[in-house]
């Protein structure tokens, strides 16, 4: 497994690799009195791919490290990718799609054995349908330039990845805009209380992600008054990856503890609850980040709208409900240590975190939980609006989308 740490300093764009110091991203200022002036979206992409005259890589913003520290991840072989996944370095369902596939056309243009990769990739994270997919469609286009040789399936395989890449860029900006009017249908008027849970901006996204990229958009047209940030326990994805993305692009935001939301319900301060997802089953059933559930719950019992933003590569058809769906089981040190991979430096491994509840202690630690379709009030797509969420809705919102799905192997055919 190959992997380097390199560093950027966010005022210059210096880069440097680890020699054990760190360097501090810039202040992301006061989360209640934000100035427009200064702030700017991701100075480092999510994921990009790169030759560097050794060889192709995948070069990762490591967000296990944000937001104390932007540091990137440069995988060299499938093994590190698969690392990089299922330690949370690179993570959200899109990206994930946009990783597999490029991890592929890594596997490929190395020399290794594609085949082999693939099926790495594909099991390295079992909830998130877009990985497997991303993974397929970029395998299946390696094996339909056999006839090429070698050389022509690597470049088959690269571009399959870059053209999933570029239709999340497009899926992500077109969520935006039928989020922000399924907004102006649900709360005329404006001045928006938005509740989010986990991490779904650019950091999940080829483009400015799902869930968060509507808040940007209610933001950037003067209608959203507050974003609260749930924490989003264990790893805190809310606390320290999306008030990260909603202090850089000068939203006004509050974090949160998850355990709190329900105060703001009753205080009537919440006026829709917006939230990504890792897998819609076909019953419309969605499993995302876990404490996704106990939000809908909540509010379906204070009337405020529940909606889910995800592409349709996120829509998993084959899967008929939500009971179906496999729930990955995050190792137990996550709950019973806290750890700052930044402050131990790269490679920290489990047993190096502060303890946090007494040695032998078990603990369950699901990392996602399934809401039901009758508590989701709409899912946003790319592709349109389904509301009310029901499997035919769901299906046609599929079959209508610029692309066409194929989850035997083929992926999204343009039509």
């Amino acid at each position: 497994m190959a992997v380097a740490v390199v560093y950027r300093c966010p005022e210059c764009e210096e880069t440097f690799c680890w020699r054990g110091d760190r360097r501090q991203t810039e202040r992301m200022g006061d989360q209640y009195e934000v100035s427009e002036a200064g702030v700017e979206a991701l100075t480092i992409p999510s994921l990009r791919w790169e030759e560097p005259p050794e060889g192709p890589v995948v070069v990762l913003l490591d967000q296990t490290r944000l937001p104390a520290e932007e540091v990137e991840l440069v995988c060299t072989d499938v093994p590190a990718l698969v690392q990089a996944i299922r330690t949370l370095a690179v993570r959200g369902a899109p990206l994930l799609g946009i990783a597999g596939a490029y991890g592929v056309a890594l596997a490929a243009a190395r020399g290794f054995d594609v085949e082999e990769a693939a099926e790495a990739l594909a099991q390295a994270r079992p909830t998130a349908v877009n990985l497997g997919w991303g993974v397929r469609r970029a395998a299946a286009a390696y094996r339909t330039a056999a006839a090429g040789g070698p050389d022509a399936q690597a470049a088959a395989a690269l571009a399959e990845a870059r053209a999933v890449h570029d239709e999340d860029i497009e899926a992500s900006a077109r969520m935006a805009a039928h989020g922000l009017g399924l907004l102006g249908e649900l709360l005329p008027g404006g001045g928006h209380r938005i509740l989010t849970h986990c991490n779904s901006g650019a950091l999940v996204s080829g483009g400015e992600g799902t869930a968060l990229a509507v808040a940007l958009a209610a933001h950037r047209a003067g209608e959203l008054r507050r974003l609260w940030v749930d924490e989003t326990r264990p790893l805190l994805q809310g606390a320290r990856l999306t008030a990260y993305e909603a202090a850089r692009t000068g939203m006004a935001y509050t974090v949160l503890p998850d355990g709190a939301a329900g105060s703001l319900f009753a205080g009537g301060e919440v006026d829709a609850v917006l939230i990504g997802a890792d897998r819609i089953a076909a019953d419309g059933s969605v499993a995302n980040k876990v404490g996704s559930y106990p939000l809908a719950v909540l509010a379906r019992y204070h009337h405020v709208p529940f909606v889910v933003v995800a592409p349709t590569s996120t829509v998993d058809l084959e899967t008929e409900e939500g009971s179906d769906i496999e729930v990955e089981q995050r190792p137990g040190h996550e709950v019973t240590e806290f750890s700052l991979p930044y402050a131990q430096g790269p490679g920290a491994e489990a047993g190096t975190g502060i303890p946090v509840a007494p040695l032998g202690a078990q603990a369950y630690n699901p990392a996602f939980d399934v809401t039901p379709a009758e508590l989701v009030t709409a899912i946003v797509t790319e592709a349109g609006v389904v509301s009310p969420v029901t499997r035919n809705g769901l299906a046609g919102v599929c079959s209508t989308s610029r692309w066409s799905k194929s989850r035997s192997g083929n992926g999204m055919m343009a039509e």
